[in-house]
């Protein structure tokens, strides 16, 4: 297979301007992406709402207007593959709608996928109890519940990973090991992690196959849409896939207006630089 097509993916965070951990993705991406591949690391700009996490569905539902209008907009600079940086894959399905022909994944689905083709068994750590009600749901509409050993929570929420290192590893490497040596999980997903790499180190001390939601995304959307450009297979966009009709948009408003991104960070072949900022 001839990895070195051209394509671009665009990894959006879907939380307010946040240059740190931009940087932190675009290194991610830097190491995991295929040759020909240029991907965009963006953010939603601060107007929609400058959270540092979406771990309320309340939250959810302010940032869920920017998550469409990106997709909208990404697919309109001919972006070939669209990943949502989120577990809880926040408004997947809404932006897959308004996508065209882009594809779009989200962590939680990219993940189980490859789980799946890993493993027949396979636990999510998560950081905490409230999360799993919502990511329950999201593995079982993703046809995945029947493979899923458990969720295995730490009670820490996304800004508490970066407080403690040490705690926070001793807190994944335990409910790692409650879920691979008590429920024989034959595979780990990280619904949430302390950094891009901490996934070898759970694998050296549990001797299973653990993913990275942030690798899997990006690498699934990638995957996806070099299926598309050397298969033809396209996103569907008839029957539960139907788009709204571009005269109710026009009519409607609030997709197309505004300003789309915060920070923009790309990684990939450039004539002059590999990394560059856009405002």
């Amino acid at each position: 297979m001839n990895t070195d097509i051209p394509l671009k993916i665009m990894y959006l965070s879907p939380v307010g301007n946040r240059g740190e951990d931009d940087g932190i993705f675009a290194s991610m991406a830097d190491t995991y992406r295929m040759p020909g591949t240029e991907v965009h690391i963006t953010c939603l700009p601060d107007e929609d709402g400058g959270f540092t996490h979406i771990e309320y569905r309340a939250y959810e539902g302010i940032v869920t207007r920017g998550i469409i209008r990106a997709a909208r907009r990404a697919a309109r600079e001919g972006f070939d593959g669209f990943a949502i940086g989120c577990f809880y894959d926040t408004a997947l399905h809404d932006a897959r709608e308004i996508s065209g022909d882009m594809v779009v994944t989200a962590p939680c689905a990219a993940s189980c996928e490859i789980a799946a083709s890993l493993a027949n068994r396979f636990g999510i750590i998560v950081g905490r109890r409230k999360w799993v009600n919502q990511m329950a749901a999201t593995v079982r509409d993703h046809g995945h519940q029947e493979r899923l050993s458990g969720f295995y929570h730490v009670e820490l929420g996304v800004n508490d990973f970066q407080r403690d290192h040490d705690e926070t590893r001793r807190r994944l490497i335990a409910a790692g090991r409650k879920a691979v040596e008590e429920d024989h999980a034959e595979a780990l997903i990280l619904g949430c992690t302390l950094e891009v790499g901490f996934y070898n180190e759970l694998e050296d001390a549990l001797g299973v196959p653990v993913i990275d939601p942030s690798i899997a995304v990006l690498k699934r959307a990638e995957y996806a849409a070099l299926l598309k450009k050397q298969c033809g297979w396209k996103p569907s966009r008839k029957w539960s896939c139907e788009p709204p009709p571009e005269e109710e948009i026009a009519r409607f408003g609030g997709f197309d207006e505004g300003e789309a991104f915060g920070n923009r960070l790309v990684v990939g072949r450039h004539e002059e630089e590999e990394m560059r900022y856009h405002a």
